[in-house]
């Protein structure tokens, strides 16, 4: 049991669920401020190269809320 402590496991799914919440509000606000509707835009008209940014935003905003958080 000493390998396993419990207030480690319940601190980083904390910070988990906290940088999931803050990932998905940040993602929701990116969609607010482009000029079209990036879900019709993926979806319906398969627009890779704005996927291809939308990722990268992602995964920016997963950086710097993994780094803010660390």
């Amino acid at each position: 049991m000493d390998l396993i402590n419990l207030k480690d496991v319940v601190a980083s799914l904390l910070y988990s669920i906290i940088g999931i919440i803050i990932f998905c509000v940040s993602f929701i606000i990116v969609d607010k401020l482009t000029p079209y509707d990036l879900w019709k835009e993926l979806i319906e008209q398969k627009n890779l190269p704005l996927a291809i940014v939308v990722a990268g935003v992602g995964l920016g905003l997963c950086i710097i809320i993994a780094a803010s958080i660390h």
